[in-house]
């Protein structure tokens, strides 16, 4: 196991390098953690395609029959896939994945039964001092469940099927679990898929399964200027995040997603609540208004995004990052039916993506922008006195807003980072301002 727990476990998952941080001794032990945390005597378990993936699922395994559990086994699916089946067969499910991470990463993502979320204030700091305890005699006992065919169907039935046109579409799968599930989900439906990267390889040969870096999208967007596609569709890789291109190439941002899947389903649900996280466009809290809607702002995280949308009845969540939630499918995060509600709505429409998105520019913004610290909090008081006359929120580390601009900077969980988050109403002052905040989190380093 790792010489320190600490190393893995983090703010909303389990994850590290494998096999020196995080190897199967420690997934036997997180198994019997876990089975015994939930207390359930049935668990479900799912895998992505790295290659310590199937040795650390079957350690996980032990440990928990050791606790009494039996696991549901589904094998290689996608982590939105995983929280579907813990949402129908009311079970807590464990992902191994390490998403986004290169090829030496593995990890765990958990829930409680229904899709809950298992994040650092919700029970992984409790799953993690019981997994200080050995295991002594792991006894896996295992069921197999494939869950995909009834996962398919559930993703389309939350769009108007009759109402799919036959769309050309690049999708990167990345090498990644989406090469799996879009055969399967986009089956019956109209669209012409072009296929990048499916073929399931956990040593990402082609480029890293992160979409949210610019230079991981190079051959999507090839795929779409070349090809003369409609849109192109890119996921991570557990494929519950997903990234769009216009058919003009151009990278279109979470926070742009996040407002038109809000005003397709306000269009369905009229006057619903719909969550935003703090470092999402102010287009967002904007469209979801001008649709009748009520925005509610929240943290950064899934865990916070879950928990607001249970107290609230949100139909639906979304994060800057790529994270889209959705009421209908247990509260959980799904990049699959972001992108079929977003061809949905091209389907009706019949305009060009790159006209639909225009209408929700209406801002300059700088990206996320990490800046290497020694003293988050210290940094943090600084960027706070320095900036004493705009409005101030912690809610999550510390947002400022004047009236034609804004940001928020935050501490990262894991490394000695500061991230930044910077818009503005124009171009020229987004540069000004991000050169600016910049330079005081970069002088005080």
């Amino acid at each position: 196991m790792p010489s320190d727990l600490d190393l893995v476990f983090k703010a909303y998952d389990i994850r590290g390098l494998y096999p020196e941080q995080l190897d199967e001794d420690a997934a036997c032990r997180i198994g019997h953690a876990f089975a015994s945390w939930a207390g359930s005597e049935r668990l479900v378990m799912g895998r992505d395609m790295r290659t310590s993936s199937p040795a650390l699922a079957q350690a996980f395994a032990g440990g928990a029959g050791a606790a009494g559990a039996t696991v549901v086994d589904l094998g290689e699916v996608s982590t939105d896939a995983l929280y579907y089946a813990s949402g129908v067969m009311d079970l807590p499910g464990a992902m191994f994945t390490a998403s986004h991470n290169p090829p030496g990463y593995n990890g765990l993502k958990l829930c409680r039964a229904q899709a809950a979320p298992v994040g650092g204030d919700s029970g992984l700091p409790e799953i993690k001092e019981l997994a200080r305890t050995p295991v002594h005699t792991p006894q896996a006992r295992v069921e197999t469940d494939d869950i995909l065919p009834r996962y398919a169907e559930h993703c389309r039935s939350l769009v108007e099927v009759s109402l799919l046109r036959p769309l050309k579409v690049a999708i990167d799968a990345g090498n990644g679990m989406a090469g799996k599930t879009i055969p399967i989900v986009f089956g019956p439906l109209p669209f012409e898929v072009v296929p990048l990267y499916f073929e399931l390889d956990g040593t990402f040969p082609n480029h890293l399964a992160n979409p949210i870096e610019a230079e991981n999208l190079v051959d999507l967007q090839r795929a779409v200027t070349e090809g003369g596609c409609d849109v192109g569709v890119a996921f991570d890789g557990d494929a519950d995040r997903m990234f769009l291109v216009d058919d003009r190439g151009r990278l279109i941002q979470g926070s742009t997603t996040t407002a038109m899947v809000a005003e397709r389903l306000l269009k369905k649900f009229p006057g619903e609540s719909i969550i935003y996280n703090l470092i999402c466009s102010w287009t967002v809290p904007e469209v979801i208004g001008e649709n009748g809607g009520k925005p509610i702002r929240t943290r950064v995280g899934h865990s916070f995004i879950k928990e607001i949308m249970a107290e609230t009845g949100a139909i639906f969540g979304g994060e800057h990052s790529g994270h889209y939630y959705f009421r209908d499918n247990f509260r959980a995060d799904s990049g699959m039916i972001a992108a079929l509600l977003v061809l949905e709505a091209m389907s009706e429409t019949g305009r060009p993506l790159s006209e639909m998105v225009d209408p929700y520019a209406r801002y300059a913004a700088s990206g996320e922008i990490n800046s290497e610290v020694s003293d988050q909090k210290a940094s943090l008081e600084a960027l706070a006195a320095a900036y004493v006359d705009g409005r101030q929120d912690r809610t999550d580390g510390l947002t400022v807003e004047y009236e034609d601009w804004w940001f928020n900077c935050r501490a990262s969980n894991t490394e000695p980072l500061l991230r930044l988050n910077l818009e503005a109403k124009t171009q020229e002052l987004m540069m000004e301002k991000r050169d600016e905040v910049l330079a005081l989190i970069r002088g005080g380093v």
